[in-house]
């Protein structure tokens, strides 16, 4: 009998080691899953931070013209756009999309993105922007000489060496009659605005520890060795937020 009892009482410790073990297993799962269930939305939460996305709100694109075709947008132009709208997507934002030479309004509630030089009448409402809020930024014409489309920020010259090296100006305001903030991206070409919203997308972490602040920036995105790596080799050149945003003195 108490040979019985002996085994029962062994046979209960280990059923009771084996429920405890899965119980603990379960606990810890749990655990680990809501962990990083809690870590997913909070780089979620700052990264809709970063681009001034709200959840369930809504995003306008404003998309600029092909330099030769008014009317119609280049295809890497087109391949910038639905980065965005990929990137609105995440947070559930309906997105809308405009014409730069037809939308003439505030952004009012919605986060913008506006694509595309100032150049050549591609998007004039960068132009806009520009000299309403980025009054330290010179965007030079296209044309024959060395500064042809090149972009001056104070006494910085990103110079454009088309097919080579390439540059895109990113800035994010918030114009004061308006509810929600402006993310512009000009590049030197259709090539060099997908590669900087490509980019956003991926170092946007790196980028915010980069800033002085999320809410308002101001960047340039170097875009290099085109001719092997088209729009994916792309890097931080410079934050130029502080001459950016400077009103030029003399």
């Amino acid at each position: 009998m108490a040979d019985a009892r002996g085994e029962a009482a062994e046979i209960l410790s280990v059923v009771v080691n084996i429920a405890v073990g899965l119980v603990t297993s379960v606990i810890s799962g749990s655990g680990v899953w809501l962990w990083q269930r809690g870590k997913h939305a909070r780089a979620l939460r700052r990264k809709a931070a970063f681009f001034g996305l709200r959840p369930g709100g809504e995003c306008l694109i404003v998309m600029n013209n092909k330099y030769d075709r008014p009317g119609s947008a280049a295809h890497k132009d087109v391949r910038a756009m639905i980065e965005v709208a990929t990137l609105a997507g995440e947070f559930g934002c309906q997105v809308s999309v405009e014409s730069s030479g037809d939308f003439h309004a505030s952004n009012d509630s919605r986060t913008e993105f506006c694509i595309g030089g100032p150049w050549g009448g591609s998007n004039i409402r960068t132009g806009g922007h520009l000299a309403a809020h980025l009054p330290g930024v010179d965007w030079r014409p296209f044309g024959p000489g060395p500064d042809s489309s090149a972009i001056v920020v104070g006494d910085d010259h990103f110079l454009w060496d088309r097919g080579n090296v390439e540059y895109a100006l990113v800035a994010k305001f918030t114009p004061p009659e308006s509810a929600r903030p402006v993310l512009l991206v000009c590049g030197q070409s259709s090539l060099a605005n997908h590669a900087a919203i490509h980019f956003l997308k991926r170092a946007h972490r790196e980028l915010a520890g980069a800033v002085p602040s999320i809410d308002r920036f101001c960047v340039v995105v170097r875009i290099s060795s085109i001719a092997t790596y088209g729009f994916q080799r792309a890097s931080l050149e410079r934050d130029v937020s502080t001459k950016a945003f400077a009103v030029p003195t003399g």
